[in-house]
């Protein structure tokens, strides 16, 4: 194999300047529970597959043995070569045969995998940065699909506390993902918004996090949210029938934005699905919207989120704007629905919010969003104790009837 770095100054430099010496590089990730990685292009001709001595060993089952191989020609151009693999090589969404010269920050896919082409000067300047951030949402677009029919989405759970005793009573289901370019919901709902595609979104968040978070038992309240979108979309009732399900005997809450309070007609309706479906509302953000205290006496949610701008740090607060939540704790609680405050990150926070009368927290202070697998070992701890505490029982009430 011949060496690429020695001689990579024969490689073209795009901007139309004297050509420079050059390392090339493929952007991605060899599995989605990995980084994004970069892998230098060290050698030609450099190969892609599944087998282990691939100079690019991808270990993913949709990739054939040997699927693709990239090439320096004598004229300086780097060409990639397709070895009539399975599934496929793509350059820029298109399906390549034989041969294709690439450039720099054209999107590769090989079948499922997808890698970005870069380039860095010897000096140590990285000369695609100016289309990086360009490259990088045209990659998620490309996986946008994989992210909704895939099992890309990857929740995390956000614990909801009881605060007198900081019992967990619940949890939020947020969205993640481990998809290059689609990791944050900002990051996934950008994408979606290119495709006009957010409530889709929104309903596979929903229908995943409730799957897996049944892992926490019947009896935990799962929080799911909602985007504003679906709100004027019936699609949204058929979204929850079918999270309801999936997930029959599931205590689940629906969020939605208290703004939406104020379209009395749409409550109704939702109100009325919610109730068949044995679904709990909560209104989120209470605080910073459109919405006023005299929509609660039509439209009664169980639960109340306050917005964590009225709640995080009150213990510094002004004595007025204690003051002021607590009036508003009061009242909430006085209708019948439950205060939940969003944003607790110290114990001083906890403790001032317990004495305002608010009845749930959620915040950095009772737990940070977390996969299952976190909550996996906790379930199984307790699990195991439960099971000790019972034999330790049976150990007990044997020897007592021997003696």
């Amino acid at each position: 194999m011949i060496d690429l770095n020695a001689i990579s100054s024969n490689f073209p430099h795009q901007t139309g300047e004297a050509p420079l010496k050059s390392r090339w590089f493929l952007t991605g990730q060899l599995d989605p529970e990995q980084p994004n990685r970069q892998f230098p292009i060290h050698s030609t001709p450099f190969s892609i597959g599944r087998r282990s001595d691939s100079s690019l060993h991808l270990p993913d089952g949709s990739i054939s043995k040997s699927h693709a191989e990239v090439i320096l020609s004598d004229e300086g151009r780097l060409i990639l070569r397709e070895s009539g693999s399975t599934n496929g090589t793509f350059v820029n969404g298109e399906q390549i045969s034989g041969e294709i010269e690439i450039q720099e920050n054209d999107l590769i896919h090989f079948a499922a995998l997808v890698f970005r082409v870069g380039v860095q000067l010897e000096s140590g300047t990285s000369h695609h940065t100016v289309h990086e951030d360009v490259c990088d949402q045209a990659l998620a677009m490309i996986q946008f699909e994989k992210l909704i029919s895939d099992g890309g989405l990857y929740p995390h759970f956000q614990p909801i506390v009881q605060l007198e005793n900081q019992a967990f009573i619940g949890y939020e289901v947020l969205g993640r993902s481990r998809l290059f370019g689609l990791q944050t919901p900002q990051e996934m709902f950008h994408a979606a918004s290119q495709l006009n595609m957010e409530a889709q979104l929104s309903e596979a968040f929903r229908l995943r996090g409730v799957e897996i978070g049944t892992s926490f038992g019947p009896d935990s309240n799962l929080f799911v949210n909602t985007h504003p979108k679906e709100l004027d979309s019936s699609t949204l009732y058929d979204s929850l029938k079918e999270v309801r399900e999936a997930a029959p005997e599931q205590k689940i809450t629906l969020e939605i934005h208290e703004g939406a309070a104020t379209n009395m007609n749409m409550m109704g309706e939702l109100c009325s699905v919610l109730k068949d479906l044995n679904i709990m509302l909560a209104f989120d953000d209470f605080g910073v919207g459109k919405a006023r205290l005299v929509e609660l006496g039509e439209v009664r949610p169980d639960f109340l989120k306050f917005d964590m701008k009225l709640t995080n740090n009150i213990e510094h607060a002004s004595i007025r704007r204690q003051e002021l939540v607590a009036l508003f704790a009061t009242l909430v609680n006085n209708l019948g629905i439950q205060t939940l405050a969003e944003g607790v990150e110290t114990r001083e926070c906890h403790d001032i919010l317990v004495q305002m009368g608010f009845q749930l927290g959620q915040g950095y202070y009772y737990g940070r969003p977390a996969p299952i697998s976190k909550y996996d070992l906790e379930i199984k701890r307790k699990s195991e104790d439960s099971i000790r505490d019972f034999q330790d029982t049976e150990s007990s009430t044997s020897h007592t009837q021997e003696d």
